[in-house]
């Protein structure tokens, strides 16, 4: 326990012994607000678990979701039955549980300590959902930093959210009052390839022509003789990037390249691109993502000192895939905040101000 947030994770045979080695390490908090992350294996078994946390805990309300893999502070767990927890000793009026059932503190809420009601969202949000970019660029226009932090649930078997309930569909999550201080970055997991280019002429999801030119034409070009002659290695590792509109820091959205038509030149990519729009090629790296993960630590380190507890948001394609061993990722989180309660889970898009990324990490402190 750091400064009043609890922390237990653990493997296990079933749900069972998972939740019976957590509780046992959490205690009996009897309140504020809980985080619960649990593996796919667990997925049929959600509503026992959120059942028997309650009980055992003495916690009620908590918020989470599914994982093909959940993360705790140094370590990951992949493809066992697995839960990951913590309880943050939270006032009850300084956040606000919402779902499709629940709603969210209206904007310019006050908390009765005065505080804003709304200043800062988590969330979980189901990847089926249709238009998910539009439902999560809402919902951050209804807390007051614009901010929120999450990720999209990546079961195999399929896909829960916890909101006080057992959900499927949809945002889910909880809004924190302004007197919940916390601090966020989000740390990428590609390089881009030198060179920015236009779309000239899409449709749907497929690029015909980037910069007038056919858009395997300018892809081969971007990625080198070697990689262009294998195309089918190309697009395992390649990927392409959005640029977001106004930023003064050259970010940008990373989406899957799904395909490749040889004879027509054309690129199948997860996005819908814009013409007129801008695009980058970009390349999946791991010491890109170590370097940057390393400096979005510092900033957060010197922000958040001491920080009472933590939740991380990792995208599937990271890990042990990305930074080559398992618990790799985690362990150089630990070596940078220390032994602070962290708890997360392994996401299918990473949520972070008002956009849905992919193959980032996505680190929030709670001060």
């Amino acid at each position: 326990m750091k400064g009043g947030f609890r922390y237990a994770h653990s493997g296990g045979a079933d749900w069972q012994e998972c939740v019976a080695r957590c509780a046992s390490a959490l205690g009996k908090p009897g309140g504020g607000l809980g985080f619960v992350y649990f593996t796919d294996p667990l997925l049929p078994h959600a509503g026992e678990i959120l059942d028997t946390l309650r009980e055992l805990t003495g916690v009620g309300d908590w918020v989470g979701t599914v994982g093909l893999g959940v993360i705790a502070t140094g370590t990951e767990y992949l493809n066992e039955p697995a839960l990951a927890l913590m309880v943050a000793d939270l006032p009850a009026d300084s956040y606000r549980i919402f779902s499709g059932k629940q709603r969210a503190p209206q904007p310019g809420a006050r908390t009765p300590a005065g505080a804003v009601a709304a200043q800062f969202g988590i969330v979980h949000g189901d990847p089926q959902t249709p238009d998910m970019a539009d439902l999560i660029a809402e919902m951050a226009a209804r807390v007051e930093s614009g901010y929120l932090v999450g990720g999209l649930s990546s079961g195999q078997s399929g896909t829960a959210q916890v909101a006080n309930d057992i959900l499927s569909g949809g945002l889910s999550g909880v809004v924190l009052a302004s007197d919940v201080p916390v601090a966020t970055r989000h740390t990428q997991g590609c390089v881009p390839l030198p060179g920015r280019h236009v779309v000239t002429e899409c449709e749907d999801n497929i690029l015909v022509t980037l910069d007038g030119r056919p858009a395997l034409d300018v892809f081969r070009e971007d990625v080198g003789e070697l990689l262009g002659r294998d195309l089918r290695r190309a697009a395992e590792i390649m990927h392409v990037g959005f640029p977001v509109k106004g930023s003064d820091t050259g970010d940008y959205v990373v989406r899957n390249l799904l395909g490749i038509d040889p004879k027509n030149k054309l690129i199948a990519v997860g996005e819908l691109p814009e013409p007129g729009g801008s695009l980058l090629f970009c390349k999946r790296d791991a010491q890109t993502a170590r370097e940057d993960l390393g400096r979005i630590l510092a900033e957060l380190r010197r922000e958040v000192p001491a920080p009472r507890g933590a939740l991380y948001f990792s995208c599937i394609g990271r890990g042990e895939h990305l930074f080559g061993r398992r618990g790799a990722e985690l362990g150089q989180i630990r070596d940078a905040i220390g032994e602070v309660p962290l708890v997360g889970f392994f996401c299918n898009g990473e949520i972070s101000h008002d956009r849905l990324y992919g193959y980032t990490g996505v680190l929030t402190l709670f001060q």
